[in-house]
């Protein structure tokens, strides 16, 4: 059984920016930028059945490898297939038993009403009037947005009209869905929908695949069988999130928040420590800092580091290891 979507070497590179003759360059800004890889050598495996998470942060490739998947975008070498169908030779046979959902998007004729929009949208789909009038009624109660089924789209909120994409989403039945970040800037309520909905949607059901991309860990850890990690266009590790978080179990991570730091450059160079991050939080005027350690021997040395600047610590507290701790161990960075 051919998996439900499978990439091999998938490679896109973008041209980027021209440098023209009669434009001078703004202050600060280059000149000309080369060639852009989004994509590089990227090999997965998702089988049927499965809810699969492509975690990773702003500009790591997640959404390229959407559009390649959806169709929407050729890619630049390699291959890639859906359902079975090579992406670039077979786009049609794809685009019957997929549908994708992007977090942020602004579809939707604003004129009309939720459910006319997406009954409309069913219909580009084939959807028979009666059987999509259906789905779109019960989708609805599931998501909470039956009291705004009259409502113009134009006067309802981010989250509602959010969750009337995902209900665009679900009404065509795909069978493979691609849902590119979305819970993007909802609330914790309509995030919580959506995600509860797409878990029992794929586990439910037979022969359901979500491939989810995200930059949230704490959503990926939840949700899904397996993750892969990409990073710059590369796919770092990819296992079950428990297997993730094992690979750097015999590695120790301490969270410490402080007063803002003048220089951080000294943690890089202390003996012991693998990794660090760290997270401003202008509310507070403090900062979160994220070790990687090999032991716990380099603690001393770090506080030292930090009451040398006059900064205060606030809290310190070793926890247990975490997505985000495993692609810090990776890439020296946090998703943020």
């Amino acid at each position: 059984m051919p998996y439900a979507v499978e990439t091999r070497d998938l490679t896109r590179v973008f041209a980027g920016k021209k440098k023209h003759w009669w434009r001078k360059p703004k202050p600060n800004e280059e000149e000309s930028r080369g060639p852009v890889t989004a994509l590089d050598g990227v090999s997965l495996q998702i089988h049927e059945g499965e809810l699969f998470g492509l975690l990773g942060p702003n500009g790591a490739g997640k959404t390229t490898l959407i559009k390649i998947l959806a169709t929407l975008l050729l890619p630049t070498s390699g291959m890639a297939f859906v359902a079975g169908n090579d992406v670039t030779k077979d786009p049609f046979p794809i685009r019957q038993r997929i549908n994708m959902v992007s977090g942020g998007e602004t579809s939707g004729y604003g004129l009309l009403t939720t459910r006319e929009n997406i009954w409309m949208f069913s219909q580009f789909y084939g959807v028979p009037s009666k059987v999509s009038k259906a789905r779109i009624d019960e989708l609805m109660h599931a998501f909470g947005l039956w009291d705004k089924r009259d409502a113009k789209v134009r006067l309802i909120s981010s989250g509602q009209r959010q969750k009337m994409n995902m209900i665009r989403g679900f009404v065509t039945e795909p069978d493979i869905l691609f849902l590119d970040e979305p819970t993007l800037g909802l609330d914790v309520n309509a995030a919580r929908t959506i995600r509860e909905y797409v878990m029992n949607w794929v586990r439910g059901q037979s022969g359901k695949t979500v491939l989810l991309t995200t930059h949230y860990m704490a959503e990926a850890d939840e949700m899904c069988d397996r993750i892969a990690i990409i990073d710059k266009g590369k796919i770092l590790a990819c296992d079950t999130p428990e297997n993730l978080k094992r690979m750097i179990h015999t590695q120790t991570t301490f969270r410490l928040e402080v007063d803002p730091l003048q220089d951080t450059s000294t943690f890089q160079r202390m003996d012991g420590v693998v990794n660090f991050s760290l997270r401003d939080d202008a509310s507070k005027n403090r900062t979160e800092l994220t070790f990687i350690l090999e032991n716990e021997a380099p603690v001393a040395e770090i506080l030292s580091a930090i009451t040398a600047q006059g900064a205060k610590v606030h809290a310190l507290r070793k926890t247990e290891p975490t997505l985000e701790d495993v692609f810090i161990s990776m890439v020296g960075r946090g998703f943020e």
